[in-house]
C-alpha cells in the first residue's frame, strides 16, 4: 500500500473504533485502574481490538505498538516501520462524560512519524495527515484542509493540559512571551487545535507516551507545524520504555 492507502486504512479504523466507544459510552460502562494507577474501560479494550485485527489484516506482519496490549505484558521490539496505537487517547475525559477524547493511529518509519489520524468519537470527526502531503480535517463526508498557522499580532494562544500541566513550569516557559489566551484540552486534540490553526503553542511538562503523540504529531507536521523537545530536537520514536521527554508544539513558524 502507499501511504494515501495506509492513511485510508486508518482512518476507516478510526471510524470504526471511535463508533464501537460511543456505542459503549450510550449503554454504561465500569472504569478500572491498570498497574501505573491510570484508568481503563471496556472502550479502550474493544476499540483497540478494532484497530489491531484490522492493521493486521490488511497488513500482515506489521508491527503494532499498542497502548493496552503493552499494558497487558506483551512486549514488541521497535522496527524500521512500526504502528503506535491509543485506541482511546483521553480516558479520564471519556469516563467522566467530557468530549476531549480520541483515537489515535500513527505510522513511524526511521524514528520519524511520516501519516497519521486522530478520530475524534465525540464528534464524528477525524484529523489525518501525511508529513510532506498535507493535513486535513474529516467530518460527515466533507475533507476540509487544515494549516497551521503564523502566531497573530495579538499574540500567541497557548493550549495546556487540562489534567496533566506542571504551571510552574508553564508559566516560566512562557514569560517574556505575548500570550493572548491560554486554553485547556484533554488528550491529542491539542495537537490537532494547533494543527487546524485554533491555536499556535502547545507545551508538555509532563509524561507522556509514544503511541499519546505519534498520530497527533504526524497530523501537526503535515499541516506545517512542528513537534521538538525543550531542547529543540526533533521529538523522535523507538525509544526505550517508549517514554516521551517534555516537548513543544508549534504553529508554522
Amino acid at each position: 500500500m502507499d501511504d494515501q492507502a495506509l492513511v485510508a486504512l486508518a482512518t476507516g479504523l478510526a471510524e470504526r473504533a471511535g463508533a464501537e466507544i460511543r456505542r459503549i459510552r450510550d449503554r454504561g460502562f465500569q472504569v478500572q485502574r491498570k498497574a501505573d494507577a491510570s484508568v481503563v474501560t471496556e472502550a479502550d479494550h474493544a476499540a483497540e481490538a478494532i484497530i489491531l485485527a484490522g492493521l493486521r489484516e490488511a497488513l500482515p506482519g506489521c508491527v503494532v505498538i499498542a497502548e493496552e496490549e503493552m499494558a497487558g505484558g506483551k512486549v514488541t521490539a521497535a522496527t524500521e516501520a512500526f504502528w503506535l496505537v491509543d485506541p482511546l487517547d483521553g480516558t479520564r475525559e471519556f469516563s467522566s462524560g467530557g468530549d476531549d477524547f480520541a483515537v489515535n493511529i500513527g505510522l513511524v518509519r526511521d524514528g520519524r512519524p511520516v501519516l497519521g489520524v486522530v478520530g475524534v468519537p465525540a464528534t464524528g470527526a477525524v484529523f489525518g495527515g501525511i508529513v510532506g502531503v498535507g493535513a486535513w480535517r474529516l467530518k460527515d463526508g466533507v475533507r476540509t484542509p487544515i494549516v497551521a498557522r503564523h502566531v497573530p499580532v495579538e499574540g500567541l494562544t497557548v493550549v495546556a493540559s487540562r489534567h496533566h500541566g506542571d504551571q510552574a513550569r508553564l508559566d516560566a516557559f512562557l514569560g517574556g512571551r505575548t500570550v493572548a489566551k491560554v486554553v485547556n484540552f484533554g488528550s491529542s486534540l491539542k495537537f490537532c487545535r494547533v494543527a487546524e490553526g485554533g491555536a499556535d503553542l502547545y507545551p508538555r511538562f509532563g509524561r507522556t507516551m509514544e503511541w499519546d503523540t505519534c498520530a497527533p504529531h504526524a497530523v501537526l507536521e503535515a499541516a506545517g507545524g512542528a513537534v521538538e523537545t525543550v531542547d529543540g530536537a526533533p521529538l523522535r520514536y523507538g525509544k526505550a520504555g517508549w517514554d516521551n521527554p517534555h516537548f513543544v508544539c508549534w504553529g508554522a513558524r
